[in-house]
C-alpha cells in the first residue's frame, strides 16, 4: 500500500469545478453512494482483514509525528492510540492511526471513543478518500482537539476544499473525562452529525456534501503549526492514548448494529 500523502486543510482542488459539473450532469449525482456492508467491530482483536495499521510516514509537514504500528494495541475490548515522545524518521514524536481497508457509502458511522486532552493534539474519527486512493479528496469528521475537550469539530470536505460548514459542539462532561458516542449518518441530500444519541449538527447544501466511498479512519496526532486552530503544542510528561471501545458502520436498509445506534432509532 502507498504512503499516505499529506491530508492537510488547504484549497488545492477547485470547488467551482464541482459545482459546474453538478449543475451540467444534474439528475444523473442523485444515486447512492455504495461500499463495504455493515458491521460492528468491539476491539476482541484487531482484525487484519479489517484494519490496515498506519507506520512510518506522516501526513505533512503540519503533523510533528510519525505514525507508528508501535503506538497501536488492542487489550480487553479497546482499541487505543498513543502519542510518546520518540524519535522516527524525521519526527519527534510517534502517533497511532488506524484505516479500513474497505471503502463504505451512505451509512451510519458510529464510535464509542474517550478522547485525548492537551494543546496541540488532535483525536479523530472521520472518514477519508483522496488522491492516493485515485479519487478527489472527500472527508466527513469528527476532531476533538485537545486544547478544549469540552467540545468536538464536526466538518467536511467535498474534492479537498473545506467547504465552511464546520461548527465546535459540546460534549457533556467532556470528551477526554470518559467515553462518548459518535455517530454520522451520511445519506443523499444531508449529512446528520449525534453525540451520544442528540443530534448536533447537519449539512444540507448539495454542493456541501461528499460523494465517493471513503476508508474509516481512527487517529490521534500533534501539530506544532496549526496553532491557530488546535493550539500550541505542549508536550505531554508522558505517553497518552486515545482509546475506542467500538465501531460501526450500517448500510441503509441493514438492521442496526446494536442496541444504542443511532440506526435503531431510524
Amino acid at each position: 500500500m502507498a504512503h499516505e500523502p499529506t491530508r492537510l486543510r488547504s484549497s488545492a482542488a477547485s470547488k467551482t469545478l464541482a459545482i459546474a459539473a453538478m449543475l451540467v450532469c444534474g439528475a444523473s449525482l442523485a444515486h447512492a453512494v455504495e461500499g463495504g456492508e455493515s458491521f460492528l467491530e468491539e476491539f476482541d482483536e484487531l482484525a487484519s482483514d479489517r484494519w490496515y495499521v498506519s507506520d512510518g510516514w506522516s501526513n505533512g509537514d503540519h503533523q510533528n509525528c510519525t505514525w507508528s504500528k508501535d503506538q497501536v494495541s488492542v487489550e480487553g475490548g479497546v482499541l487505543s492510540l498513543g502519542f510518546a515522545a520518540e524519535s522516527y524518521k524525521d519526527r519527534d514524536n510517534v502517533c497511532g492511526e488506524v484505516q479500513t481497508h474497505e471503502r463504505y457509502g451512505y451509512g451510519t458511522y458510529e464510535v464509542r471513543m474517550k478522547a485525548v486532552e492537551g494543546s496541540g493534539l488532535n483525536t479523530g474519527f472521520f472518514t477519508y478518500i483522496g488522491p492516493v486512493h485515485k479519487q478527489p479528496h472527500d472527508e466527513i469528521d469528527f476532531e476533538v482537539l485537545g486544547k478544549d475537550p469540552s467540545k468536538v469539530q464536526v466538518n467536511q470536505y467535498v474534492d479537498g476544499e473545506n467547504v465552511g460548514d464546520e461548527e465546535l459542539v459540546d460534549v457533556p462532561g467532556g470528551a477526554a473525562s470518559d467515553f462518548n458516542d459518535y455517530a454520522f449518518v451520511w445519506e443523499e441530500g444531508r449529512i446528520a452529525w449525534y453525540v451520544n444519541g442528540e443530534l448536533v449538527h447537519e449539512a444540507t447544501d448539495p454542493a456541501k456534501l461528499p460523494s465517493h466511498a471513503s476508508k474509516i479512519y481512527l487517529s490521534l496526532w500533534g501539530s506544532d503549526t496549526l496553532t491557530s486552530w488546535m493550539g500550541a503544542f505542549e508536550a505531554p510528561g508522558e505517553p497518552v492514548a486515545a482509546q475506542i471501545e467500538r465501531v460501526a458502520f450500517t448500510a441503509p436498509g441493514d438492521d442496526c448494529q446494536f442496541p444504542e445506534s443511532v440506526a435503531c432509532a431510524d
